[in-house]
């Protein structure tokens, strides 16, 4: 009987340390994924890219766990309103940060001035907002992100033989209201535009698609090709959603191969360029930028100096401290350079019908 006596209490103790256990594990997740957060992460949505629920959210969080700092990340799904309420509830929470990506640069400089009123740092992330208070900004040099379309798009045209042929070159451009796709523009256009000019490329349909929504891109991009009577030789895509809607588009009507740019190396992306059915897409190491963002973020909630600010970045109205990361571009030569660096996984890329075309 004693010795039944000392294994209950025994079981008894052993039972109450692991819901002791349990309890704090749940509090470190509650600390460091929701409330009492002190960097709060807002996401713009899921359906502009994949990225950012795919990518940049389990790198962000990833990052601030390696650095011992409570945070949270949260997803407006494209509107506004709910950005705006998610940023108000983070400050009240208390957080000394805000990572913002924004929907828009007017939603965003509202925020801001939300933030500054309520004493807390915004760093713009990934996207810039324009005339906004942010204090400073992270992301890749955009420009050079549209030049290395522009240089892969007339690269793939001296590949398949029609760059001597004048062709008709069309661009669908991302939102008009990010000014990254602005950004976009401006490099891929300091590419094409003095080609147009003398001739050697015929300038064709050029439009924005209203959020970078894909399925307005199919839309648009059909509607481009009606005009042309399917004459489209080659199209500066935005980014890989973009891309594959003018993919899915000439398949629809059986319509052969062109070269078509990207941006962003997401898995369906490179299956494209596996397949011929795209010419390249730029890479960008999200997993530095989440880094580089990560240590800005936490050494502004410690009080520190700002850690990795290496430029600066015009906003309209004045010039905003930045990390600026280097882009690199993506063709089957190098897709392998995905995996080494853990941003694809190879079975998410070489499987099914796509299989056959990996190394």
């Amino acid at each position: 009987m004693h010795k039944l006596t000392r294994l209950t209490i025994g079981l008894a103790l052993l039972v109450s340390l692991g819901a002791l256990a349990a309890t704090a594990a749940a509090r470190s997740d509650v600390a460091a994924g929701s409330s009492d957060a002190q960097i709060a992460v807002l996401l713009p949505d899921s359906k502009s890219s994949v990225r950012w629920e795919t990518q940049d959210r389990r790198f962000l969080a990833a990052a601030f766990r390696a650095a011992g700092v409570s945070y949270s990340i949260v997803n407006a799904e494209g509107d506004r309103q709910k950005q705006r309420a998610q940023a108000e509830q983070a400050l009240t929470n208390g957080a000394k940060v805000i990572l913002l990506v924004n929907l828009d640069s007017g939603s965003g400089a509202a925020i801001q001035a939300l933030a500054k009123a309520r004493r807390a740092k915004v760093i713009d992330y990934d996207r810039l907002t324009l005339k906004g208070s942010t204090a400073y900004y992270v992301s890749f040099n955009n420009v050079a992100v549209g030049r290395l379309q522009g240089q892969g798009l007339v690269s793939c045209l001296k590949a398949n033989g029609s760059y001597s042929k004048k062709p008709v070159i069309a661009q669908l451009h991302g939102s008009p209201t990010d000014n990254n796709a602005t950004l976009f523009r401006q490099g891929y256009q300091s590419v094409l535009n003095p080609l147009f000019k003398n001739g050697t490329l015929t300038k064709g349909p050029d439009q924005a698609v209203p959020d970078w929504d894909n399925q307005k891109a199919l839309t648009i991009f059909e509607q481009m090709l009606a005009r042309t009577g399917n004459k489209v030789q080659g199209v500066a895509a935005a980014n890989d959603g973009l891309g594959n809607a003018v993919v899915s588009a000439l398949k629809a009507r059986k319509l052969p191969k062109i070269p078509v740019t990207g941006q962003d190396a997401t898995a369906q992306g490179v299956q494209n360029i596996l397949a011929g059915d795209q010419c390249m897409t730029v890479y960008k190491a999200i997993k530095a930028e989440a880094n580089a963002a990560a240590k800005l973020a936490v050494s502004l909630a410690k009080g520190q100096k700002p850690v990795g600010v290496n430029g600066k970045t015009f906003d309209g109205r004045r010039q905003v401290p930045s990390v600026l990361l280097t882009p690199v571009t993506i063709t089957k030569r190098n897709y392998t350079l995905l995996f080494k660096d853990g941003f694809l996984k190879k079975g998410e890329v070489c499987r099914g019908a796509y299989a056959k075309y990996c190394k």
